[in-house]
């Protein structure tokens, strides 16, 4: 007790002492502004607007209703900001990929700072045309379902257009947050729109319903488990094996050569990939019930296309529902190692170390040390591996536990939330360490 009493002064005394700098404080009005101006933004929506339909279009289709969590309900109002970020996200993935694939990025990706630099470039192009076929596809699902009137071809491309205004627009707020507020820009950005929807989540999760005392404890519970999910995300988010690495050097002094060593350690962390395998699995899983929904297929319906929208179904009651939900852990182990083994191979640690005269004790440099790391990446991915499939079919045991079903536990919004708050903090750590103030992480 006494330990949890002096950690709250420590907190808010770091909050003064944060605001009590004025290049820190420009840098937060900053980042709280732009997020204000990012709120503003998602309640502008585009002309024809049934906002009705448009509820009933997300309550049937988990895949939207997640992007709606994470645009900060920008896509339940079909907003000029319903995208998000994402189709930056999509650009930086690709990028990602084809990298070690292609060997003109290849290239660019090892000139330093200024190849960093033309990727990112190359990047945000990329995310113009993907914006547009993300947005037109977006469009013409809310347009068969009713969700948006058809005011002809100029309104189409009116639309289309000021999606992809809006999500470059977003993509420069969150650059701006990343030159000249605290933290990851991008990250911020989709970090606010979940916890913009949170409160309204919650109050649903309360208000609707039968009420009674079954329903409190049943959203007490889901909270229990939302709680529990982040304290094990923070925990395996941070979690890493330490390689260690013996670095040797020849020092000359006097007129003589001598070499000298020093040791290191390379962090291999056990969730390398992210979020990453969740959006994967989640695409892949629901893309064929959103052509089977252009098809005509519905939750009601005898053809074939409705048959596969039953069975893609994250809200199908069992045993249906396992269906979904078995793929998709099934899945985001699959991608898990897809992803990391990708990753692994494009920092190309091996190469590094004998680059750097660097080498691991009791292992040979060169294809000894590629075998070893791959064998360490390997273990440490399948706990990895595991632990977001746990995390991405929580919300169907919190669901099934409590039977709460207004409240989503969002497994790839959870991860980004303790990731953002970890980073920020880190950060603002950083800042005031660097002024001999005492930070929020002891």
């Amino acid at each position: 007790m006494a330990q949890k009493a002096s950690s709250r002064p420590r907190l808010i005394q770091a909050m003064i002492d944060a605001f009590s700098l004025p290049d820190l404080r420009r840098r937060l009005l900053i980042t709280f502004g732009i997020l204000v101006a990012f709120r503003f933004i998602a309640h502008v929506p585009v002309p024809g607007v049934d906002a009705t339909a448009m509820a009933n279009v997300l309550d049937n289709n988990p895949f939207l209703g997640m992007f709606n969590l994470f645009s900060g309900g920008a896509l339940s109002q079909f907003s000029v900001a319903a995208m998000g970020v994402y189709p930056y996200i999509t650009a930086s993935i690709v990028i990602t990929l084809m990298t070690p694939v292609i060997p003109a990025l290849q290239r660019l990706s090892e000139e330093g700072e200024s190849g960093r630099n033309r990727i990112n470039t190359i990047t945000h192009w990329l995310m113009i045309p993907l914006a547009g076929l993300s947005g037109y596809a977006q469009l013409m699902l809310m347009r068969s379902q009713g969700a948006v009137l058809d005011y002809g071809l100029l309104s189409t491309i009116a639309i289309v257009l000021t999606l992809i205004a809006g999500s470059m627009l977003l993509v420069w707020l969150g650059e701006q947050i990343t030159q000249y507020g605290i933290g990851n820009g991008i990250s911020i950005i989709i970090f606010a729109g979940i916890v913009a929807q949170l409160p309204l989540q919650i109050a649903q999760g309360y208000f609707v319903g039968q009420g009674g005392w079954q329903q409190v404890a049943g959203l007490i519970i889901f909270l229990a488990i939302t709680l529990l999910t982040a304290y094990l995300v923070v925990i395996f988010t941070e979690a890493h094996r330490r390689i260690p690495v013996q670095y040797a050097k020849s020092v000359y002094r006097g007129g003589r050569m001598y070499r000298q060593s020093g040791s290191s350690y390379i962090p291999m962390r056990v969730n390398t990939a992210g979020m990453i395998p969740l959006i994967f699995a989640m695409a892949v899983i629901t893309f064929p019930g959103i052509v089977a929904t252009w098809l005509g297929g519905t939750a009601e319906g005898t053809n074939f296309a409705s048959a596969i929208v039953r069975l893609v179904n994250a809200n199908a009651p069992l045993p249906g529902g396992l269906i979904y939900w078995g793929l998709y852990f099934l899945l985001v182990v699959g991608f898990a190692f897809f992803y990391t083994m990708v990753m692994f191979q494009q920092q190309d640690l091996p190469g590094v170390l004998q680059r750097q005269g660097g080498f691991v004790p009791g292992i040979r440099p060169g294809k000894q040390t590629a075998a070893y790391l791959n064998s360490v990446i390997m273990h440490i991915t399948s706990a990895g591996a595991l632990f977001l499939a746990l995390v991405a079919i929580i919300p169907f045991v919190a669901r099934t536990v409590t039977n709460v079903t207004i409240l989503q536990v969002s497994s790839s919004g959870m991860l980004i939330v303790v990731g953002v708050v970890l980073d920020t903090m880190k950060q603002m750590e950083a800042q005031l360490a660097m002024r001999r103030y005492e930070g929020f992480i002891k």
